[in-house]
């Protein structure tokens, strides 16, 4: 049994953080009603309103009518008292989002260009998207919680260092030099976990679910409890290098034949219409045979991925990247072939669903790491 006491201070900390979670899941109330919900003392409901009200997180002008007597004060949350700022690099474009308290987007930029982190022009352009959405979003320096920076890599626990980035080939690299023109707070976040994050993040729902994100790359992200599980070695969730064909497989960016990123990565489908995924999906739908034969033989491999994900994890399955983006209309096909591979009779269409985030998931989730972090904190 633990004796270990806890301090005034600890305790203060404790309630103003409790005090403002009570106000930002109702967005407005009363000083009376944190008394009493909260079964605090007035003076400590008072003396903390006070210091929320200094740090700009709570709002003050409104009132709260009532049928009789005076109308009180009512105490806002202020969703936009701060913000963090995320970005999302990939093989082709630059993508930043300015997020609030509140998981919304309040910017975005996204500029096409080639990744390459040996051109300075490139690095620069970086910081630039940065303070194009910081401007946009109109975020005062003191405001900004930090920046969230999406590589299509597994990262370090630390957030320094690109441990495995085969993708983009820049294994190694390190956070110092992609974000040498970003002079704010930092750090790295492997894409299909902040994907992941974003939607469930909104989603509080799922509670567990598997990500699967289908981009130039194919990735995932296992969320237990509402929490990324990494794994030991930062892999969980590494789907793109699950063995897909047994034999005479397609060759991976990894140097290994087979994996499911090279069958259900969306240059699978693209490349038949010059790069376009857009194009690829309106030619499908006017009924262009060779695009129908490539998405069915797409649709088994990922139907098989799905059944596979269900079996090992048992919980909801999200469609995201590129191609999850344009599921919608697809689902009641795949769901079918799914439920053709499950023994246990449960259905597709009740775990399975498509992304609610078509374009800026990683970058919005790699912000939503400074925004949990200060929520977690509060004040």
């Amino acid at each position: 049994m633990s004796t270990e006491k806890i301090s005034a201070n600890e305790i203060k900390a404790k309630n103003r953080q409790n005090i403002y979670h009570y106000i930002r899941e109702r967005g407005s109330v009363s000083k009376q009603e944190i008394v009493v919900d909260m079964q605090l003392s007035l003076p400590t409901v008072t003396s903390n309103l006070d210091y929320l009200k200094k740090q700009g997180l709570i709002d003050t002008s409104g009132k709260i009518r009532n049928t009789g007597g005076r109308s009180a004060t009512a105490f806002s949350y202020i969703k936009d008292a701060r913000m963090a700022i995320g970005v999302d690099i990939t093989a082709n474009h630059i993508t930043a989002v300015a997020v609030n308290l509140s998981g919304d987007i309040a910017s975005m930029e996204r500029r096409r260009i080639p990744f390459n982190l040996e051109d300075d022009a490139y690095l620069r352009e970086i910081g630039k998207v940065v303070e194009w959405v910081k401007t946009e979003a109109e975020i005062a320096d003191e405001n900004l919680l930090g920046v969230g920076i999406s590589v299509q890599g597994l990262v370090s626990d630390d957030g320094e260092y690109i441990e495995y980035g085969k993708a983009l080939d820049f294994t190694k690299r390190r956070r110092e030099e992609i974000a040498a023109y970003v002079p704010y707070r930092n750090r790295l976040i492997h894409d299909s976990y902040a994907a992941g994050y974003r939607e469930t993040w909104t989603e509080r729902n799922f509670q567990n679910a598997f990500y699967i994100s289908l981009s130039n790359s194919v990735g995932g992200s296992v969320i237990i409890d509402d929490a990324i599980y990494e794994g030991n070695t930062h892999k969980g969730g590494e789907i793109g290098h699950m063995e897909a064909v047994s034999e005479g497989g397609g060759l991976c960016y990894c140097g290994r034949r087979g994996c499911f990123d090279t069958v259900c990565r969306a240059g699978k489908l693209a490349g038949y219409t010059d790069g376009s995924l857009e194009e690829f999906f309106r030619v499908l739908e006017q009924g262009d045979e060779t695009a129908k034969k490539l998405w069915d033989e797409y649709l088994e491999h990922l139907a098989r991925a799905i059944h596979n994900i269900r079996m090992l994890f048992d919980g909801m399955v999200i469609l995201g990247g590129y191609v999850g983006a344009h599921m919608g209309k697809y689902l009641d096909d795949i769901c079918r072939r799914v439920d053709e591979k499950n023994p246990f009779g449960d259905r597709a269409q009740d775990y399975l669903v498509e992304c609610r985030y078509k374009v800026e998931a990683s970058a919005a989730g790699a912000a939503l790491f400074y925004i949990d972090e200060f929520l977690d904190l509060s004040c």
